[in-house]
C-alpha cells in the first residue's frame, strides 16, 4: 500500500474525522462530543510544545510518550486532580480512532498500535455497591414532591434496566404510554437506542414500573422527554447528564455512601447482582448492550468468586490411598 505524506497538520485532520464518526461509523452524537472533547485537549498540547504545525507523518512515538506524561502529571481536572488512568486511556484511545482513520485514508502517520494504554488497577475498573447501600439511596428522595419522584424513579430505573446514563436522558414520555394502564406485576420490555445508534432491549422490573407509573402519572405537561428540568412553571428541557451524575452523587453521599457513586456505578452493581444470583456472563453482555463479551470480563471478581465457591463445595480431597 503506498501512502501518501499530506502537508496539513494533524489538528486540521479532527473535523474531518468527527464527520467520519458521524457519517461513516454512525456514532451517537455523544460519543463524537467526547472524542472531540478529548482531542481539543491533544491540540492543546500541540500548541503548547510549539507542534501545532505537526504534520501525521511527522508525529513519532516519542510525541506520543511526551504527551501521555503531560495527561498523566501535567494535565489537571476541574477540581484540581490529577486524570486517573481509566480517564488518562479516554485521551489516548481518541487519539488511536484518529490515528486510524488516518490510516484508512492512505495517509502515512504513525500506527496506532503504537498508542498503549495505561494500566488500570482492578479496583479502578469496576466499581459496584452492595444492594443494602442502594435501598439507603432509594430511601433519600422525598417523593411526595415532584422532584423527589422524578430521582426516585430514576435510579430505580437504572438499577433495574443496567441503562447508560446517554440511554436514559434520552428516554420519551411516549414510550411509555402502554406503562399506564398495564399490570405492573411483571417485568416490562422496552426497546432503546442504545450506544452506536443501536437498537438493543431493555427490562424494566414491576418495583421500577411501578415507580415509573407514578411519575407519569405525576407529570401535567406534554414536554417529550420523559426526565426533564423541573421549574416552578412545570417541566422544561430534558435533563442533562450532569444533572443526573449530581443527584446520584448527593443521594449516595446522604445514604451515607463512603464511595463515590456515579450513574454507571449502578450499571456496574447491576451486572454484579445478575451474576450473583446465577446469570451468565453472556446473558449479563446481552442486557448491559456489550458488543464484545470480553467488555463484559471485568465482572470476573463476581464470577471467579463463584467458580472458587463451587470448587470448595464440590471438589473432592477425599481421595482414597
Amino acid at each position: 500500500m503506498n501512502l501518501k505524506k499530506v502537508s496539513t497538520p494533524l489538528s486540521k485532520h479532527i473535523l474531518p474525522f468527527l464527520d467520519y464518526c458521524e457519517i461513516e461509523k454512525g456514532l451517537s452524537s455523544n460519543t463524537q462530543r467526547n472524542y472531540q472533547q478529548y482531542l481539543s485537549l491533544f491540540v492543546k498540547w500541540l500548541k503548547k510544545e510549539e507542534l501545532e504545525d505537526l504534520k501525521p507523518h511527522e508525529l513519532t512515538a516519542e510525541h506520543v510518550w511526551d504527551y501521555r506524561l503531560f495527561l498523566a502529571r501535567g494535565h489537571k481536572t476541574n477540581r484540581g486532580e490529577n486524570l486517573s488512568k481509566k480517564s488518562q486511556n479516554y485521551y489516548l484511545i481518541a487519539l488511536r480512532s484518529l490515528l486510524s482513520f488516518l490510516s484508512e485514508r492512505d495517509i502515512e502517520t504513525l500506527p496506532s498500535s503504537k498508542i498503549k494504554l495505561a494500566k488500570q488497577k482492578e479496583e479502578e475498573t469496576v466499581s459496584f455497591l452492595d444492594v443494602h447501600d442502594i435501598a439507603k439511596m432509594l430511601d433519600v428522595p422525598d417523593v411526595d414532591t415532584p422532584k423527589g419522584l422524578r430521582d426516585r424513579t430514576i435510579m430505580e430505573l437504572f438499577f433495574s434496566s443496567g441503562m447508560r446514563i446517554s440511554e436514559l436522558t434520552g428516554l420519551d414520555q411516549e414510550q411509555f404510554t402502554m406503562l399506564k394502564d398495564r399490570d405492573t406485576s411483571r417485568t416490562y420490555e422496552l426497546s432503546i437506542i442504545g450506544k452506536g445508534n443501536h437498537i438493543r432491549t431493555i427490562f424494566i422490573s414491576p418495583r421500577a414500573a411501578v415507580w415509573l407509573r407514578e411519575y407519569l402519572k405525576d407529570r401535567h405537561d406534554v414536554e417529550k422527554p420523559l426526565f426533564t428540568n423541573l421549574t416552578k412553571n412545570g417541566a422544561s428541557k430534558r435533563l442533562s447528564p450532569r444533572a443526573i451524575q449530581m443527584l446520584i452523587k448527593r443521594s449516595a453521599m446522604l445514604a451515607g455512601v463512603s464511595k463515590k457513586v456515579t450513574p454507571h456505578t449502578l450499571r456496574h452493581t447491576y451486572a454484579t447482582d445478575l451474576l450473583n444470583h446465577g446469570a451468565d456472563l453472556r446473558a449479563v453482555q446481552e442486557l448491559l448492550g456489550h458488543k464484545n463479551v470480553a467488555t463484559t470480563q471485568i465482572y470476573t471478581h463476581v464470577t471467579n468468586k463463584r467458580l472458587r465457591d463451587v470448587h470448595e463445595k464440590f471438589h473432592s480431597e477425599d481421595l482414597k490411598k
